[in-house]
């Protein structure tokens, strides 16, 4: 798709009760972090920050990393990236994943970790405030009380706007909504991950929690170029080649639901991801959706998921047999 193609700027949306008003499609900085332990192999910094400047020049106003994707060096790209831009994107970025001394992922939600993750997140990213942060995972699970107070504690303090979680359950909400409340929930949710349609989502969307979820395009899987071929030439540094949703036996029904998300596309005339991304945005309680763009082209490419309709009939047979 052209960038003329791309047209308007995408609609917008609040942010659950924030008052954060978001582009329906952000961009999502993992594979900005480039070649790491839990990363999309390697990646070149200048195709990322000129992702980013596109993403801005095409209306997006809204970016999602976290402290441990390259190990600060995403939040690093994505602060050389804003660094120049005439008008901020709001950042949003998370916390209890760090590295421990053997140089290997470990989570933890205490609460002097937290705060240094905080400081040196702001200071990668150049910016006197974070407007969203996050508990990244709830693990190690007897911390997330700790983790949430020390989380509110920064918002007290203005070093951050607004606070929220990932990948909780509605129990784990619960147990630390009692101490404040939680603003925004990011969660997994596509068409081959669909299971927080069930109900998180639900829950959010009855309490008022804003929800950005995440992998839209099931890691790459619904974004009309993903072959058994294409998997197995990932790099072996790709999280992917592992995962499970790559592998069978869970990768045939995946392509399944990926050759019906092209049929879909064909019929709109519009690329694959932008189908699968509009498809999670159909969910009311769904505010906008993260979309992991490693090129300019891809954000050319996908934006238009951001304001594409999807016909009862489309969602239909887009979800049959998931």
């Amino acid at each position: 798709m052209s960038a003329d193609r791309a047209g308007a700027p995408p609609p917008t949306a609040e942010l659950g009760r924030t008052g954060m008003q978001i582009t329906r499609i952000g961009f999502g900085a993992w594979a900005v972090g480039g070649d790491w332990q839990s990363g999309w192999g390697p990646q070149d910094d200048r195709e990322s920050v000129g992702a980013i400047e596109r993403a801005l020049e095409l209306g997006i106003n809204w970016i999602d990393t976290a402290g441990v994707y390259g190990y600060g060096h995403s939040e690093e790209v994505v602060g050389r990236a804003i660094a120049g831009a005439g008008e901020k994107p709001l950042v949003f970025t998370k916390c209890g994943l760090i590295k421990d001394e053997a140089g290997q992922e470990m989570a933890c939600l205490r609460r002097d970790s937290i705060r240094r993750e905080a400081e040196a997140s702001l200071a990668r990213l150049g910016v006197e405030k974070i407007d969203l942060y996050q508990i990244h995972w709830p693990m190690p699970e007897a911390e997330i009380e700790e983790g949430w107070a020390a989380l509110l504690e920064l918002r007290d303090e203005g070093l951050v706007a607004h606070v929220g979680v990932s990948n909780f359950s509605v129990e784990q909400i619960r147990r630390v909504a009692g101490t404040g409340p939680v603003e925004t929930l990011q969660p997994p949710y596509s068409l081959v991950a669909p299971s927080a349609g069930e109900e998180i989502l639900p829950f959010c969307e009855d309490e008022g929690i804003g929800v950005i979820v995440y992998s839209p395009m099931g890691s790459g899987l619904l974004a009309g170029w993903m072959t058994r071929e294409r998997i197995a030439s990932l790099p072996d540094t790709d999280w992917r080649k592992s995962a499970e949703s790559f592998n069978e036996p869970e990768l045939s029904a995946n392509l399944e639901i990926a050759a019906r998300v092209g049929r879909v596309a064909e019929a709109h005339g519009v690329p694959a991801g932008a189908v699968a991304v509009a498809w999670t945005l159909r969910n009311p309680a769904v505010d906008a959706a993260i979309v992991g763009f490693r090129s300019a082209r891809q954000v050319e490419d996908l934006i238009i998921g951001a304001g594409l309709a999807l016909s009862d009939a489309d969602a239909a047979y887009l979800g049959k047999d998931s």
